[in-house]
């Protein structure tokens, strides 16, 4: 499988690592014992079209947000995360 890094182009999978949802909530300063743990430990597990964290630690250490299809592998786009935050996906 190969990703896309924005600043490096196509490389294989094995010079990233993979690090989450992309679109994950921290829990506030005020939250709940109840809430750190569904955060810390409970994940969704979609199956299909997901958005996820990517480091590409083999190469120039960029964050990576990759749309991908968990059931086929299909990686539909790749983006800089910061991209997210200005709208520009």
């Amino acid at each position: 499988m190969r990703l896309n890094c924005p600043y490096c182009g196509s490389r294989d999978i094995r010079e990233f690592s993979y690090r989450g949802a992309a679109e994950l909530s921290r829990p506030g300063t005020g939250a709940s014992a109840d809430e750190w743990e569904s955060f810390l430990h409970l994940r969704d597990n979609p199956a299909g079209p997901t958005r996820e964290l990517w480091h590409h630690g083999g190469g120039c250490s960029a964050w990576v947000v990759v749309e991908r299809n968990t059931q086929t592998h299909e990686v539909m786009n790749s983006w800089d995360p910061r991209a997210m935050n200005r709208g520009e996906e």
